[in-house]
């Protein structure tokens, strides 16, 4: 999977360089084969220098239920999914309002997430 040896190369050399990858996934429990499989792909991530962590969805009613990303604390993307979860497209948010509350809720999400390894062996 060359698509996935160069993400892997990507994240090393921008954490290198300084550059901080994070992020929580909210899973439901029992994992479904994506979730498995993003399991499985973040042992490679997080050796690569990512810091993914996981939070279950029962601990995160407070998050909205929609995902998104953020970038540099200051940009926002919001993600679309069909009724399959067939991905339609990110939505980038320039209200910095909007901005702020979802720096919020990844500070609140990253708080009671546990770290990919932990999260595993459970």
């Amino acid at each position: 999977m060359e698509w996935f040896q160069n993400w892997l190369t990507m994240i090393r050399e921008a954490t290198e360089k300084g550059r901080r990858f994070s992020r929580v996934r909210v899973v439901s429990t029992p994992l479904t084969d994506y979730s498995r499989f993003g399991l499985f792909c973040a042992k490679y991530t997080n050796a690569a220098g990512e810091d993914i962590r996981y939070l279950a969805r029962e601990d995160a009613a407070e998050l909205p239920e929609y995902d998104f990303w953020l970038f540099d604390s200051s940009k926002l993307v919001r993600m679309h999914f069909d009724a399959e979860e067939n991905f339609l497209g990110g939505e980038v948010m320039a209200d910095p309002a909007e901005v702020v509350r979802h720096n919020f809720w990844r500070d609140a999400a990253w708080h009671k997430a546990v770290r990919r390894d932990d999260f595993a062996a459970e």
